[in-house]
């Protein structure tokens, strides 16, 4: 028979065990209770009949929800920051031979769309709501008090793995989930939104936006962090989490094989920081030499060949304003050229890593037996991203506080830096020239509501039933539609009510016979899109588009109309030729706006992230922690020197020979540390950005002491340090880069150095370099906000906004 006129599995599923004889209970005298008197039965909904005895008694067994039979294992596999042109079946230059396979024994959609950006694909996928409906507007940082940017996922809608979880489906989870506030990550937080809550099983990975593929800052297995040292040499995340996807598949098929399993896997790859094994960066030496134009040009020829772009898509050309705009290789210097193509060589080492642990994730299903009855899905959470801005970076956590704060990128510093591009000492991101690569044939970035943004690819395998094999499929699918297609094809029911609640309605449409016919028809409702004041609709063939530059009238902004059957690139704006149907889809914008919690919008002044919720003012008094505890988490660690004066005192008892870190926060992307040296002199590191600075004090003699950083924080986006020994200062200097945006990255650590180091001389010499005298605790005592510190003018930045409404 062939796999498409199969039927689709039915909701339900089977169910063990069989109802029983009623319930023959007798109420127990008063005295029989011991004088209680109750209306309750003890044995209400027992199925058996009860005795006083085993002998006289009949069982009675609650039913065991399973799986439908033949139902399928379902692995998500969602990459971060991929470009729709990134992988070789799509176009790219970058060998992926097993995602090829996948696709030639598979299918690939041309029209697939997540969102613009990260959290609120996540939020999209898991609950098949429009992400601001389900909470999560925007990235999962700023709780600004509205219910479309609550940074956590809403209660009125099941996950996809609870839903699966209910109808008999193990469920796991591995890498990033980006779905938790900051403010909620650590160990006291509430963890309502995190992966077990959520509906899975099993969990490893991390819950922030990004981390540290060489050392990552902080991993989390099921409901707690991993308390980690030192990772051994050769890590590298991609490979871990892969490891662990195939032991907690082989741990489940071995304790049941029928039960069938879904697989949320969730790569921190290809996100910032850039990191790669240096044996996949050397695959790709000088592949890049030839720019970012000639590149692109290539991949949309090999696009056309594939199919995966209809013929007659044209190529859509470089942004042509200064905020987005691609600089002409041919233009640059030879130092530009050289850094620019190594970022990129980075770059392509991590798309090949995937590709080579997906690999290794499919020959551990076959070796089981699973593979042929795995739906299989690959794709992307947005387009590529501009967050490298014209340059690149490497040190991406600089570009997020330069960027913002309007302070020039220091080129020499990149430079200077280019043989260690990709290693565990830098964090860099590309240029956006290689965003707009990655992008091919479409327009703009990831946050644009513009296609780049939003277009990613989409292979899908399922050897039992798709008999399709190698085809393209062209109908419209957007990400939330995933939730109830998945539904239908494990024969899986979304009630109506949840926890006594009625739950909202889908936003996703049901596209399961897609798999099965490539004439059937994609997606009927309309899509809207927002994202930083982004906004997109799109109805039918026509989209209407508007980029939106921050800090001006949102009233001001151009909307552009497309023809999307006829020019998916979006080149040919038909705005004046159809100025009544681009009225109607702004019409339907707003609407939709209003309906899915989209607004407030934000007006690009930083408000947005002052707001705080009430209580967490908490966070603004002296803390004292101490040796021995783990790593404090990134968001309470920042809350204690943001913007701000602080002091640190370690209280320490000394003897000969004692040395080691005192307190330690950041990591090899910024941060800062004081040490007792071997030598015993103190000496505080400063890590700004990438670039080291030391203070060194004295050598500090055996007895009791306290021992104390102090900064003070004046404005202009700059620290003074200085040590002081029982009070009195010993060393000073004037002028460290301030440390913000999401730096430090690492939290603090007591008496060590955990994970990715601040200083990495000290590590190659000392590793951790664990404190060896008696360490009794360390206090930061958090003092005044800097004269420029934006929490000072919340007021002010509230007025200015106003004009942008």
């Amino acid at each position: 028979m062939q796999a498409a006129s199969l039927p689709l599995l039915t909701a339900g599923g089977t169910h063990a065990g069989s109802a029983r004889n009623s319930l023959a209970f007798v109420q127990p005298s008063t005295e029989q209770n011991h004088g209680i008197e109750t209306e309750l039965d003890p044995y209400a909904g027992f199925t058996g009949t009860v005795g006083r005895v085993y002998a006289t008694s009949e069982p009675g067994w609650k039913d065991r929800t399973t799986a439908p039979e033949g139902a399928p294992n379902v692995i998500v596999m969602l990459c971060d920051d991929l470009g729709y042109s990134d992988i070789g079946c799509y176009g790219s230059e970058i060998p992926t031979p097993n995602l090829d396979r996948i696709a030639e024994e598979g299918l690939r959609y041309t029209d697939f769309h997540s969102t613009p950006m990260c959290s609120p694909t996540r939020a999209a996928l898991l609950t098949g709501l429009e992400p601001h409906r389900a909470g999560l507007g925007y990235v999962a940082h700023a709780d600004a008090g509205f219910p479309g940017y609550a940074m956590q996922l809403t209660d009125l809608a099941p996950t996809l793995p609870e839903l699966l979880r209910d109808n008999g489906y193990q469920t796991l989870m591995l890498g990033k989930w980006h779905l938790t506030k900051d403010s909620e990550q650590n160990d006291a937080g509430d963890r309502s939104s995190w992966p077990l809550q959520k509906g899975f099983d099993r969990y490893y990975g991390f819950l922030d936006a990004f981390t540290n593929l060489h050392q990552p800052h902080r991993l989390f297995e099921d409901n707690h962090a991993i308390d980690t040292d030192e990772f051994p040499e050769g890590y590298y995340l991609s490979d871990d989490l892969t490891d662990r996807a195939i032991s907690m598949i082989r741990e489940s098929k071995a304790s049941d094989p029928t039960k069938p399993f879904f697989m949320y896997f969730a790569h921190g790859a290809v996100h910032a920081p850039l990191h790669a094994k240096e044996p996949d960066i050397e695959r790709h030496a000088d592949r890049y030499r030839e720019g970012w134009q000639v590149i692109r040009e290539r991949r949309y020829q090999r696009q056309l060949e594939l199919g995966v772009i209809p013929e007659g898509a044209l190529l859509s050309d470089a942004p042509d304003n200064d905020h987005d705009s691609i600089q002409v290789w041919d233009d640059l210097d030879d130092e530009r050229k050289l850094l620019f193509a190594k970022y990129m060589e980075v770059y392509a080492a991590m798309v090949d890593n995937i590709d080579q642990n997906v690999g290794r994730l499919r020959e551990a299903l076959e070796q089981m037996g699973e593979w042929d009855n795995t739906l299989f899905i690959f794709t992307s959470d947005n387009g590529a991203s501009r967050e490298g801005e014209a340059e690149g970076t490497s040190a991406y956590m600089r570009t997020l506080h330069f960027e913002r704060t309007g302070l020039p990128e220091p080129f020499e510093e990149d430079f200077a830096r280019v043989d260690r591009i990709g290693g565990p000492t830098t964090y860099p991101h590309y240029p956006r020239g290689w965003a707009w690569v990655g992008n091919t044939p479409f327009r703009y970035y990831k946050i644009n509501a513009h296609r780049g943004g939003h277009s990613v690819p989409f292979v899908v395998s399922w050897p039992a039933r798709i008999s399709d094999r190698g085809q393209i499929r062209n109908q419209y699918m957007h990400i939330t539609d995933l939730l109830p297609t998945l539904l239908q094809l494990t024969g899986t029911q979304r009630p109506a009510e949840r926890n006594g609640k009625p739950v909202l309605e889908l936003t996703g449409e049901d596209l399961s016979q897609t798999l099965f016919s490539g004439s059937t028809a994609g997606r009927s409702s309309d899509v809207v899109f927002e994202c930083e004041g982004h906004r997109g609709y799109r109805s039918g063939e026509w989209e209407a588009v508007a980029r939106h530059e921050p800090r001006t009238a949102f009233d001001d902004d151009m909307w552009e109309l497309f023809d999307m059957a006829s020019d998916p690139s979006q080149v040919n704006d038909l705005a004046l030729q159809h100025p009544e149907i681009l009225e109607r889809l702004k019409v339907s914008w707003e609407s939709a706006a209003w309906q899915n919690q989209i607004y407030p919008l934000d007006e690009g002044t930083g408000l947005r992230f002052l707001l705080r919720p009430p209580g967490t003012e908490r966070f603004d008094e002296p803390l004292t922690l101490f040796a021995g505890m783990p790593t404090l988490d990134r968001w309470r660690s920042q809350r204690l020197i943001l913007w701000r004066d602080f002091d640190v005192t370690a209280r320490v008892t000394l003897a000969d020979g004692d040395c080691g870190v005192l307190f330690a926060h950041g990591d090899q992307s910024g941060g800062y540390a004081m040490y007792i040296d071997v030598s015993g002199e103190l000496l505080l590191v400063h890590n700004g950005y990438g670039i080291e600075r030391q203070l060194r004090g004295p050598r500090v003699e055996p007895g009791d002491h306290e021992l104390t950083l102090r900064v003070t924080c004046p404005g202009e986006y700059r620290w003074d340090m200085a040590i002081l020994v029982d009070g009195e200062v010993v060393a000073s200097g004037d002028g460290f880069r301030l440390l913000m945006a999401m730096s430090p990255f690492n939290g603090i650590d007591v008496g060590v150095d955990r994970r990715s180091p601040v200083s990495w001389d000290i590590y190659q010499r000392h590793g951790c370099f664990r404190f060896s005298g008696d360490l009794r605790s360390v206090t930061y005592s958090p003092g005044d906000p800097a004269p420029d510190s934006p929490m000072n003018f919340i007021e002010l930045l509230r007025d200015w906004g106003r004009q942008f409404e």
